[in-house]
């Protein structure tokens, strides 16, 4: 892989989509013919500062398995009023011919008061006609500005609720009815959600759950049984750092080998495209 980077200060959005042109052009020059323009979507990214370091290394570990125009978006509200950038060309070589896929990477920094209208910023960015991912890092403040725009633009909403201190209560507070929405905590149960499902038909008697693991998780775990059963399920939690042992009334679940990464676990919800009637059904029942 190589890159081209261009970076400006108090820049407007003309000047950033004229620079993406240009990197563009010098991404090919090494190759026979123009790189492989593959977007299948425009992957928006609401990144507080505190939250950026983690963002880039997940957004680098997607690597060409889902080519797009990432939009990070670094809001910065102490600052004087404006917009700083960088924008990236990535290109990935393709191994049977001398011509690149190339994805696209722009970060902006928004100073003062444009943090307030993100969706100004963001609607001439985005690829026409594709698909808009939205991931939120942190507990997203439901209900403000800035978000509710971003809602109004993006067909997915992605979350980690494991970056929320409040969660069970938080669920009630998901957007459901503005779209399509995603938890990253409810993809890291899937697999021991798989092992609780083998455990058929015992599990069906279910009175009580314990859970060792973060919060988030624990409480969508209680939640999917409680909502699939249709019974009142007490949980004992116990906190951890990761998911790690689950018993059903005082019986060990098996557990499950996979690890996935940071990078795994978004590019499994960018995957998906509907709305999880399952997740949305457990995180209600997760809140009560």
């Amino acid at each position: 892989m190589h890159a081209e980077e261009w970076t400006g200060e108090d820049v407007s959005i003309s000047e950033v989509e004229a620079a993406l042109g240009r990197l563009r052009d010098e991404c090919a020059q090494d190759t026979e013919g123009p790189d492989l323009r593959t977007s299948v979507m425009t992957h928006l990214a609401w990144v507080p500062p505190e939250w950026h370091e983690a963002a880039v290394e997940t957004l680098s570990g997607l690597g060409e398995r889902h080519p797009s125009r990432g939009i990070l978006l670094v809001p910065d509200p102490s600052a004087e009023d404006g917009i700083d950038a960088k924008v990236s060309v990535l290109a990935f070589p393709l191994a049977t011919q001398r011509r690149h896929i190339a994805a696209e990477v722009i970060e902006l920094r928004l100073r003062g008061k444009r943090k307030e209208a993100p969706a100004s910023v963001v609607i001439p960015l985005l690829v026409s006609g594709l698909p808009v991912f939205l991931r939120w890092r942190g507990r997203p403040p439901f209900g403000e500005q800035a978000l509710e725009q971003l809602l109004d633009v993006c067909d997915r909403y992605i979350v980690d609720s494991r970056e929320w201190p409040d969660v069970p209560e938080a669920y009630e507070e998901l957007p459901f009815d503005q779209a399509a929405c995603s938890d990253i905590a409810w993809r890291r149960t899937e697999s021991w959600r798989r092992a609780l499902a083998g455990l058929w038909p015992m599990i069906g008697e279910t009175r009580r759950l314990k859970v060792s693991g973060p919060t988030a998780e624990a409480s969508l775990l209680a939640g999917w049984l409680r909502s699939r059963l249709e019974s009142e399920i007490e949980l004992d939690h116990e906190q951890a750092d990761e998911l790690h042992a689950v018993e059903v009334d005082g019986e060990p679940c098996p557990v499950p080998h996979e690890h996935p990464s940071g990078s795994d676990l978004l590019s499994a919800e960018l995957d998906e495209f509907g709305r999880d009637p399952v997740y949305e059904a457990a995180a209600r029942a997760a809140a009560h």
